[in-house]
Parts: C-alpha cells; structure tokens; sequence
C-alpha cells in the first residue's frame, strides 16, 4: 500500500489501515507466557500481580526523604524509586568545595551508610522493593544497602530491587561517568555475580534506554541502543567463565521511557521483548525460559513533558501509563505534571500516582493479559519495530560493539543526528506538540514552588558527615580501603564483598571513588565532529 508519506516516530512508514495480510502466521504468535514471550512473560497478564507502583523521588537530605517515601508508601505506592543527588552519582561526598552547591539539590544525598540509615528508618526492607537510578556509584550504594539491610536484620536473600548501574549510556546521555568504560564494565560485572550468588532476588541492573532517549534517541534507538548495551554486560559476565547465562539472566532488568506515539510504544516493549528472549536464547545458549524473560520498567512522561500550558502534562502521562500497560511493563512510575519547572509537590506527585491506581483498579486495562494482541496494526508494527531494531543492532556489531562506539564517539553522533531531526520537526511544526508549536497561548506559567535545600539542612548533612568520620574506627577504614585498591589492581577479584566491607566501616562514597580512581583513573569524553 503506499503509506501516504506518514511515518512513526521513528520514521517506520504507516499504512492508511491494516488487515488480515499484515498479521504474522500463528506460529510466530504464541499466546501470553511463553517463548518468545511477545504478548508478555506470564500467561494471565497482570492478573496475578500488578506492576510495581514507583514514584521517583528523593531530595535533599535523607530525613526528608525518608519522610516523602513513607507519605508515598501510605498512598498505595507498592515500591520505592530513590534520586540520589549529583555529587553521590558523580562519586564526591558533600563536603567536598566542587560540589557546595549540589548537595541535595536533585535528589536526596548519600554520603555514608549513616545517610541509608536515615533514609530507610521505618521502612521494613524485606517487604519493599527500591529501585536507585545510580550508575556510577552504583555498586557502593548497593554495599550501603546490603549494609543497611543487615543493620535492620533483614538477610540479603530477602533484598529486592535494582540499581540502574547501566554505565555505557552515561557516556553518551547523562554524563555521570567516573571511570573508563573497561574497568567499569568490570565493576558491573561483579555486581552481577555478587547478587547472582547473595541477593537473588535484587535486579543487579537496569539496562536504561530512557537516557538514551531523554538525548535525543527515538523509539527504535532506544531500544536498539539498550539492547546492545545488555548483550555487552551479558558478554562481560560470560567471558570470565564463572557463570552460565541462566545463573544471572533473570536478575537482568530494563527500562526506558514512555512517549507519546501510542501505539509505537506499544510495538516497541512487545518487539523488544521477543527480540531480547531470542538473543538469550540464541547468542547465550539458555536452557530456562525465564532466563529469556524481558523485565521491563519505565517512565511515563519525563522528557516527553513541556513548560507551556503546563497542565496537560497531566494528559500525556495518563496516555502514556495506558500505553506502557498494554506494552506489558512490570514497574512504572508516573511523572508530575510539574517537573519542567521544579521538583514535584507532594500534591502533584500524589496526582501522578493516583493516575497509575485508576489505570490499575478502574479502566479494566489489566484484566486480559496483552489485550491488543491480534490487532492488525499492533502484529504489522510490532514486527516492523523489531525489523528496525536488529537493523541499528547489526550496524554496532559490525562497528566493534558498543564500547568502541562509545570510544569513538559514533553512538553520540547518531543520538545527536536524531535530536536535531527531532528539532527541527519541532521548530517547523512537522512535529506537532499541543501548547509548544500548536494551539498555543498567552497562558500565564503555573506559580510552582521550587525546592531549595535550605542552609540548615545542609549544614546537617555536612555536620553527619564529619561526626561520621570522627567516631567511625580509624583503623578499619584504612584497612578496608586498602584491601579494596590492591583487589582493584588485579582482574580476579570481585569487589563486591570488599565494598560492602567499606560501607560497614563507614568509609565514604568520595574514599571508595577516590581509590578505584587511583587504579583506574578517570574517563574522558572523545570530541565529536
């Protein structure tokens, strides 16, 4: 059929309508459950359990989040997603001169195990799930919270949830890098083995698409791009010869964001999911069918959110939670129709969650498992999106994997490409965004409360810190730091047990980052032309 000119979000052409010949044979379309799990990993859906209500959220010191996430956890939210501010994701403690005026400011600071102590008083961690978007600390605020979870005598077999610790992305989207991308790769390797064999039931990682995004990336790339990036870590793990891929696989997570192509996004988490299963299959050779299984969270709204006529953000992620759901996304957290301008209020992050409980108890969405199957449209762009995929794919495996295209600088450029596409569909009105280039007005901007750690709260912060460090034990803290850089100094060792070794003797973020640096040094950012 010609297409009419009419094409996805990730330039994928569209036809005026779909039918019968656009359906895959049967065989290519099992039902919900089983492999390769296209219409979800369970057979009924969200029948047996609803995905993980998440929301976001973590700001200046650990009382007042520890405050925020017991309101949530009183509103129905069923797991806790933690912020943690740029100095703890960069590697510097907060009483550090770089980063005075960091501390607290886009998430909750964490400096010592002190700090999770604090941020998890009253929160019984054998019963709540925590995701941390975290990357480059990632594994020392994994020992903090093994650390903290022994603290309350909860055993770390008891443990769920997952640290982001997806560092390839940070080097081409956020920017919260610390060490080159090989010993990196190897300190995420290590996080996989250690929860593999002492926290089976925490996520060692979230492969994180969504940056991808947020930089630029469309639908196809991000999902592309974030693939590779597990067939990397999947690589790194089965190159050391210690693990089958059915030993760790099933503690291998993902997430991205939710835009507002509808049915795009719906086509990109069910291709996604049967692509990911036949390279488990395939390229590792597994043995269990859960092993193969795609366990995916996401975001709904975030970078797909605008200043203007800021209230219908409110729509957007409402269309946006519809469309994860019925992609089949097990955790999701809801963003705030306020975040252009601020950290969210109580009042909106209440509304956000309040969105994913009347998608869950009211529309009756959850009620048959992948509910959209079948549909001509959603079978011929499901396939379409996976097309596209092994296609992005197949260009960076002949390129050298995804290290050397970080190394050399070609993912930037192609997220870089996409963005200024994007923006000029934008800035022509090609691309139409209610409130930005269409139906817009003199709409006067909503009077929002931004949040600023006050002087007070950070002088507590930095008032722990340095009482931390006068009455921890001098002496084993110099001995667990050096047993953590001779370990770091070799390519057998997992450096797991030793940081949490360190978290328990209340060494700081900043002195653990500061000895792997020592060793390792720090990554620099390849210049693009």
């Amino acid at each position: 059929m010609d297409d009419g000119g009419v094409h996805s979000e990730s330039g994928i052409p569209l036809a005026p309508s779909y039918g019968p010949d656009d359906l895959p044979p049967a065989d290519d379309l099992p039902p919900p459950g089983v492999f390769p799990f296209t219409r979800g990993n369970f057979p009924t859906g969200y029948r047996g359990r609803l995905w993980t209500f998440r929301q976001y959220s973590g700001f200046g010191t650990p009382e007042e989040s520890n405050q925020r996430y017991r309101y949530l956890l009183e509103q129905g939210g069923t797991g806790l997603s933690v912020a943690l501010d740029l100095p703890t994701q960069c590697g510097y403690d907060s009483d550090h001169p770089d980063v005075e005026e960091e501390v607290g400011r886009v998430g909750v600071a964490i400096d010592t195990l002190a700090d999770f102590e604090i941020l998890f008083d009253a929160i019984p961690l054998d019963q709540i799930s925590t995701s941390m978007t975290i990357n480059g600390t990632a594994a020392i605020l994994l020992a903090f919270y093994v650390a903290a979870g022994e603290k309350q005598g909860v055993a770390r077999a008891k443990l769920r949830g997952t640290i982001q610790n997806d560092i390839l992305k940070e080097y081409v989207s956020r920017g919260t890098w610390i060490w080159p991308p090989r010993p990196s790769l190897r300190l995420i390797a290590d996080t996989i083995e250690f929860c593999a064999t002492d926290v089976p039931r925490f996520n060692a990682i979230s492969v994180a698409g969504a940056h991808f995004r947020d930089a630029g990336a469309n639908a196809a790339q991000e999902m592309a791009f974030t693939l590779m990036d597990g067939v990397t870590y999947c690589d790194e793990v089965i190159s050391r010869g210690r693990m089958t891929i059915d030993e760790f696989a099933p503690q291998v997570s993902f997430f991205f964001y939710t835009h507002g192509d509808f049915f795009e996004e719906i086509a990109k988490y069910r291709a996604g999911r049967r692509r990911w299963a036949k390279i488990v299959r395939e390229r590792y050779g597994a043995k269990e069918d859960k092993s193969c299984m795609f366990r995916v969270g996401c975001v709904a709204g975030g970078a797909s959110l605008y200043a203007p006529q800021a209230h219908t953000n409110i729509v957007r992620v409402a269309y946006e939670a519809l469309a994860s759901v019925l992609g089949g996304v097990q955790s999701m957290f809801t963003a705030a129709w306020d975040e252009p301008f601020a950290l969210p209020t109580e009042e909106s992050t209440t509304l956000a969650l309040r969105t994913q409980q009347v998608l869950a108890y009211e529309t009756g969405v959850a009620k048959v498992a992948d509910p959209l199957g079948g549909s001509y449209y959603v079978e011929a762009l499901t396939d379409a999106m996976e097309e596209r995929i092994v296609e992005i794919m197949a260009d960076l495996e002949r390129r050298g994997g995804m290290v050397d295209a970080v190394e050399q600088g070609y993912l930037h450029s192609l997220i870089a490409d996409e963005a200024f596409r994007v923006q000029q569909a934008l800035d022509s009105g090609e691309r139409k965004v209610v409130g930005l280039n269409t139906f817009a007005t003199d709409e006067v901007p909503p009077e929002v409360e931004g949040f600023e750690l006050d002087e007070a709260g950070r002088q507590r912060q930095l008032e722990r810190l340095a009482e931390v460090k006068r009455n921890r034990p001098a002496g084993e803290v110099s001995q667990t730091l050096e047993a953590l850089k001779k370990a770091a100094a070799t390519d057998d060792v997992n450096l797991m047990p030793l940081l949490v070794d360190c978290a328990k003797a209340y060494c700081t973020v900043g002195e653990m980052v500061e000895v792997l640096k020592q060793e390792w040094g720090e990554f620099q950012q390849p210049v693009v032309f």
